[in-house]
C-alpha cells in the first residue's frame, strides 16, 4: 500500500475527533508494519491521549521497528499531558511520515527536530492540504487568536434568507437540515442575532444521529448578539442542554443582567459600534475563551456584519429551488459593497446536493489591506 493510502488512513481517523477535541487540534495515527496497520489512534478529548499515544498503545511490542503516519506533527513539550515525541521514541519507531507541521510556535519543528536527534527518519507533506481543512479552525486560532467563522445560511433562488415577516421555517428540506445538525457537532459555538431568537425561538442544539433523534452529549456554546437585551425569558435557548452566552452593549440594565442570569445565562458587556455590539471585540473574546470555531446562523443584520468586517472565513449557503420574493423579505444586510469588484469571493468552492438543495460552500478570499 503506498505511502498516501497510509496517510489516508490517519485522516480517515483524524476526522473522528473532529468536535471532540477543542482547544486541541484533531490528529489520526497509524502505525505501520509489514504493510499492515497495527496501531490506529485519534485525539482523544483535552486533557486525555493524543493520537500518537493511542496507536502506540494498540501497537504494543508491533511498534518496535514501524513507521508511523500521523496527520499533524507530534508535540515535543509537556502541556495537558507529556509529549507525544518521548512515546514515539520509546516505542521504538522506526520513521514518522508527518502530513502536516504544527503552527504552533511551542510546537512547530521542534518535534521533528527532537524525532531527528533520536535518528528517526521523519518525512513531512503527505496529504498536506487535506490535514490542513481538517483543522482549518485550529491553525487560525494558534496563529491569530481568534475563532474561526463559518457562515452558514439557507436561501432562496432569489437570495432570501427569510420572509418580509421573518418566516424562514423551513427554507430547506429535511435531509439538507439534517446535515445542517452534524455541523453543529464539529464547532464550539453557535452564534445568532437576537432576532433570529424573537422570530424562530430555535434551541441551537446539536442533535442525535445527524439530526434525526435525540440530543447530543457535547453541545456548542450557544451565543446570542442582543445588543439591548431583547431576547425573550421564555426562549428555548434558556432551557438544557447546554451553556448561554448573551453579548450585550455596555453598560447594561442591572435588573435586565439579574433575570438573565437567574434564566441560566452568562450576560457579556461589551462596547459598541455603530450603535450595536462591537463584533470585533466579541470575537478577540471568544479567542482568549478558547472558542476555536463558531458557526452563525443568521439573521441577516449578523451576518452583514461579519461580512463587512471581513470576520467571516468560510461560507455555507445552502440554496432551495424556491422563490420568496418581496422587497422586503430578508437577505444578507450590512452595508455591502459599491460595486462588484470589492464583492467578496470564495475560492476553493465546493457544491453538493441534497434532494433538491444543494449546498454551496467555499473560503472568503482575504484582501490586501489596499483592496479592502
Amino acid at each position: 500500500m503506498p505511502s498516501q493510502q497510509y496517510m489516508e488512513c490517519a485522516l480517515s481517523l483524524a476526522r473522528l475527533a473532529m468536535g471532540y477535541t477543542s482547544p486541541n487540534p484533531a490528529v489520526g495515527a497509524a502505525v505501520i508494519k509489514d504493510g499492515v496497520a497495527v496501531g490506529m489512534g485519534y485525539t482523544q478529548p483535552a486533557g486525555s491521549e493524543h493520537a500518537e499515544v493511542m496507536a502506540l498503545r494498540q501497537a504494543g511490542d508491533k511498534a518496535q521497528g514501524a513507521a508511523m503516519y500521523v496527520t499533524l506533527e507530534p508535540c515535543s513539550h509537556y502541556g495537558r499531558t507529556p509529549p507525544c515525541t518521548q512515546a514515539i521514541i520509546d516505542a521504538g519507531i522506526s520513521e514518522v511520515h508527518i502530513a502536516l507541521l504544527d503552527p504552533n510556535p511551542v510546537v512547530s519543528k521542534c518535534g521533528v527536530g527532537r524525532l531527528n536527534e533520536r535518528g528517526i527518519k521523519t518525512h513531512i507533506g503527505i496529504c498536506q492540504q487535506e490535514a490542513s481543512e481538517i483543522n482549518e479552525a485550529y491553525i487560525k486560532h494558534i496563529t491569530t487568536g481568534l475563532p474561526f467563522v463559518v457562515a452558514k445560511f439557507a436561501m432562496s433562488l432569489d437570495g432570501k434568507i427569510a420572509t418580509k415577516t421573518g418566516d424562514s421555517k423551513w427554507i430547506t428540506k429535511e435531509e439538507a437540515r439534517k446535515y445542517a445538525h452534524t455541523l453543529r457537532y464539529t464547532v464550539d459555538a453557535i452564534m445568532v442575532g437576537v432576532n433570529t431568537i424573537v422570530a424562530d425561538n430555535p434551541r441551537l442544539t446539536a442533535k442525535g444521529c445527524g439530526g434525526r433523534g435525540g440530543i447530543g452529549k457535547m453541545q456548542p456554546l450557544r451565543l446570542v448578539v442582543d445588543s439591548k437585551g431583547k431576547v425573550p425569558l421564555s426562549a428555548h435557548i434558556f432551557e438544557p442542554p447546554g451553556e448561554v452566552l448573551l453579548a450585550v452593549a455596555a453598560p447594561f440594565d442591572s435588573v435586565k443582567k439579574e433575570k438573565f442570569v437567574e434564566a441560566g445565562a452568562e450576560v457579556l458587556e461589551l462596547p459598541t459600534r455603530e450603535g450595536s455590539v462591537d463584533i470585533v471585540e466579541l470575537l478577540k473574546l471568544l479567542g482568549r475563551r478558547e472558542i476555536v470555531t463558531v458557526l452563525v446562523e443568521g439573521g441577516g443584520k449578523l451576518l452583514g456584519s461579519l461580512f463587512d468586517h471581513h470576520l467571516v472565513d468560510k461560507v455555507l449557503a445552502f440554496i432551495s429551488p424556491i422563490i420568496i420574493g418581496g422587497c422586503e423579505a430578508v437577505s444578507v444586510g450590512g452595508n455591502g459593497v459599491d460595486n462588484i469588484a470589492k464583492a467578496l469571493r470564495l475560492s476553493r468552492v465546493d457544491i453538493k446536493s441534497f434532494g433538491d438543495d444543494i449546498l454551496v460552500s467555499g473560503y472568503v478570499e482575504k484582501r490586501l489591506p489596499q483592496e479592502a
